[in-house]
């Protein structure tokens, strides 16, 4: 028969055995009735997730609408036509009127957007002349506001190429009344396209429009981001700008005048330090002068000299 122990021993190992066998049925049970949970969370991150890119996007959509709402866009540019081809490009970002202290005006709207209500139907173009007509009807107290550009093509000689220009700017409105400028140094070679930041008639902005009458000198007429092409104009588009150049304006010019009105008194300051210099420099090392005396002052000399030492 077999020892108390080992019965006790017998038991223990069917006990544990039991006992795991339990165990690995359970497991399975208990992972089923884990899983849901875990499922449950899994799809409560998926939702916090997706609610997430869902803001994000939305936040992005309005950022981008903010933006598209604060930024300049580029209109396209106005174009006159001839036999069915585009002869002249003109754009600006921004164009404005003032007559005296009145309100400003601005037209960039009405010139360039897609809803522009401007009229360019009466502009022409011929082989050597061009006119741009922008007919804008009535604007606030004007009646019949037309801004007309003059444009020309010449060849020189001397280059041997043609070159376009801006001749004058009128701007024509109530019936008869009308105020020209003349364009200075607007122009560009024919293969090229003009620009520059602004062509105005104010000072501040070199005033490449200059007023011919005093009548247009009441007026200021302003264009931003200025670009136009003229009788050369291929596939509708603008070819390589040439942009304007305006090294001397007044406030480039008046301080150049300044800085050589300094440059001047420092060297004369630097002339008289150095002269001053020189002089001491000579006194110093200058001898003694000797002036010869006559035998009379020589005798009078001596008699000085001799009454002096009987006095000590």
């Amino acid at each position: 028969m077999a020892s108390p122990w080992k019965r006790c021993c017998c038991c223990f190992l069917v006990l544990l055995h039991l006992q795991s066998s339990a165990c690995l049925h359970q497991r399975p049970a208990d992972s089923a009735a884990e899983s849901p949970v875990l499922d449950e969370g899994s799809d409560g991150r998926m939702k916090m997730e997706q609610q997430f890119r869902q803001q994000q996007s939305s936040d992005v959509s309005r950022r981008k609408l903010l933006q598209m709402q604060g930024a300049a866009v580029p209109f396209p540019p106005l174009k006159v036509l001839s036999d069915g081809e585009p002869c002249v490009l003109f754009q600006a970002r921004k164009l404005s009127l003032r007559y005296d202290k009145q309100k400003q005006l601005d037209l960039t709207e009405r010139a360039f957007s897609p809803q522009k209500t401007v009229d360019t139907s009466q502009s022409v173009c011929s082989g050597d002349k061009a006119t741009l007509v922008m007919r804008f009807g009535d604007v606030e107290d004007l009646k019949g506001l037309t801004i007309r550009l003059q444009l020309s093509n010449t060849l020189y000689e001397s280059s041997g190429q043609w070159w376009f220009s801006v001749d004058s700017v009128s701007l024509l409105y109530n019936t008869s009344e009308e105020a020209v400028f003349n364009a200075s140094d607007v122009y560009a070679p024919a293969s090229a396209s003009y620009r520059c930041l602004h062509v105005s008639s104010l000072q501040r902005y070199s005033a490449l429009l200059l007023p011919s009458s005093d009548h247009a000198r009441r007026w200021a007429i302003t264009f931003t981001d200025f670009q136009i092409q003229a009788f050369s104009v291929s596939s509708g588009k603008f070819s390589p700008a040439s942009d304007c150049v305006t090294f001397l304006t007044p406030a480039i010019l008046m301080g150049l005048i300044t800085s050589l009105i300094l440059l001047l008194v420092l060297a004369y300051a630097l002339h008289m330090v150095i002269h001053l210099k020189h002089i001491e420099h000579e006194d110093e090392h200058k001898a003694d002068i000797y002036y010869p005396q006559t035998p009379e002052q020589h005798e009078h000399y001596c008699a000085e000299n001799a009454t002096e030492k009987n006095v000590m």
